[in-house]
């Protein structure tokens, strides 16, 4: 059997990951129903597979974290306790991570033989062109989207598709989350 492999990425409506300025975390939008749900989510068995920016990204904002912030809501820890996979050609071990692997090499090689050997669903929270790059080599199942009610055309950062190839979309699922967040879940196909 295949490892199904799920692109889970946070959006403004205008398609950035991230903000600068003083939008915060969820662009300030979080409410209970998205954290429980995030949370639930992140309850079931599954391995994280990151890049070596968004692992670089996590462990420094966690490090520098309390307790208290909002970077350690619970679904960010459990996330954190889930065996991951590191994909990179520039970190070297140990990874400040509690049960991460790191895989140097080609990331579609690693991720294909991962989705071949892994017995539990694959996620990626984040790695923006390591997930542009399984998307085209046709090895990302799922992409989710948590389109958040904001346009940050001044302010945006990261670009989520920025050169990625063209892709037809067949939304499998779809969810209100706070009367205003979408979470949007498509299969992504090629197009030709």
């Amino acid at each position: 059997m295949i490892a199904t492999y799920t692109f889970d990425v946070f959006s403004s409506l205008d398609g950035f990951a991230a903000a600068a300025g003083d939008w915060t975390g969820y662009w300030g939008k979080q409410g209970p129903e998205l954290l429980d749900h995030r949370l639930a989510l992140y309850g079931e068995e599954q391995r994280m597979v990151f890049g070596a920016n968004t692992y670089r990204a996590f462990a420094q904002m966690l490090a520098s974290s309390t307790e208290e912030s909002e970077v350690r809501d619970p679904w960010v820890t459990r996330m954190r306790n889930l065996p991951a996979t590191v994909v990179s050609t520039t970190l070297e071990g140990p990874l400040d991570w509690p049960d991460a692997t790191l895989v140097n090499g080609d990331a579609v090689d690693i991720v294909a033989r991962l989705k071949e050997e892994s017995e539990v669903p694959l996620r990626s929270h984040g790695s923006l062109s390591l997930n542009r790059a399984l998307m085209a080599a046709g090895l990302v199942d799922r992409v989710q989207v948590t389109l958040f009610p904001v346009i940050t055309g001044q302010t945006g950062l990261e670009p989520i598709f920025h050169g990625a190839a063209d892709f037809d979309l067949e939304l499998i699922e779809s969810r209100t989350l706070d009367g205003n967040i979408q979470e949007l879940i498509y299969r992504p196909t090629l197009h030709v």
